[in-house]
């Protein structure tokens, strides 16, 4: 028996022949290689799997992102499959797992798993009476990726502070991933759940963000992808906020009209002739 250091989502773990802790993933029963980061889709599948035993434990203040949160459909190697269903409702993803298309019935079809190239992920300090330090902060998060994720730091383009926000821009695109490297995907999984203190390491120790020996605590974190192929969303994938901004705006320009047309009417003139 071993114990898997870098995913705590697992069972079955024994020592193989070179010396390597594997394991079986939760939910999948697929094989997991401890030295090195767990596939994303198969983290997600372990985590709604962990869910619904009650496993996993949750924090008090813990929420669902229903679009976030999913059953996922991995292939053997632990990628997530193109097309993904919930039911009869079914979606295109990206190699991230993130919904790329509006959803559909089970007759989608999803011609190719589209790489996602560019990861953004930005974060929020909480308010300080001075800002950071840029270059310790970037030494900070790019030490901290290279070493507790394993990703080769040509993939980490940008570190940026902007007070009090915190940008990291991870690019690897499908002609430079070499084989066996981790994927930005896995990555940026792998730093959020770290961030929320959901880490899916073994010792469950988060990130415990410092900068020049002074703590600094994260309020928000958001993450971004951007494909190789644009994403195909429709009017129908609008955010109800957006869709009505819309309207409203629409309503505005025709209000505007209908006043300048009256207008134009009181101003007329009249002349008067004798018959």
């Amino acid at each position: 028996a071993c114990v898997c250091e870098k995913n705590k989502r697992v069972t079955d773990c024994r020592v193989d022949g070179s010396g390597r802790c594997m394991c079986r993933a939760i939910g999948s029963g697929l094989p997991v290689d401890c030295s090195t980061l767990t596939s994303k889709c198969l983290l997600m599948k372990a985590e709604v799997m962990g869910s619904k035993s009650g496993r996993r434990e949750k924090p008090k203040d813990a929420f669902e992102d229903t679009d976030g949160l999913y059953d996922p459909e991995c292939d053997n190697n632990g990628a997530f499959k193109a097309k993904q269903c919930n039911g009869t409702t079914c979606w295109c993803v990206n190699t991230a797992g993130v919904r790329r298309t509006d959803k559909h019935d089970a007759d989608l079809k999803c011609n190719q798993l589209v790489r996602t190239m560019w990861i953004i992920i930005e974060m929020k300090h909480a308010e300080r009476d001075a800002p950071l330090n840029a270059e310790s902060l970037k030494k900070y998060f790019t030490d901290t990726i290279t070493s507790r994720y394993q990703l080769d730091g040509r993939y980490i383009t940008s570190v940026l502070y902007e007070n009090p926000y915190i940008t990291i821009d991870l690019k690897q695109n499908s002609t430079n991933k070499l084989a066996g490297e981790v994927d930005i995907a896995d990555v940026a999984y792998y730093f959020e759940k770290d961030v929320k203190g959901q880490s899916i390491f073994h010792n469950n120790a988060g990130l415990n963000v410092s900068i020049d020996n002074e703590p600094v605590k994260l309020e928000k974190t958001v993450v971004y992808y951007v494909d190789e192929i644009a994403p195909e969303f429709s009017m129908k994938s609008l955010t109800p906020g957006l869709i009505a901004v819309i309207v409203v705006v629409l309503v505005a320009i025709v209000a505007a009209i209908v006043v300048l047309v009256l207008t134009r009417r009181r101003k007329g003139k009249y002349v008067k002739a004798e018959v």
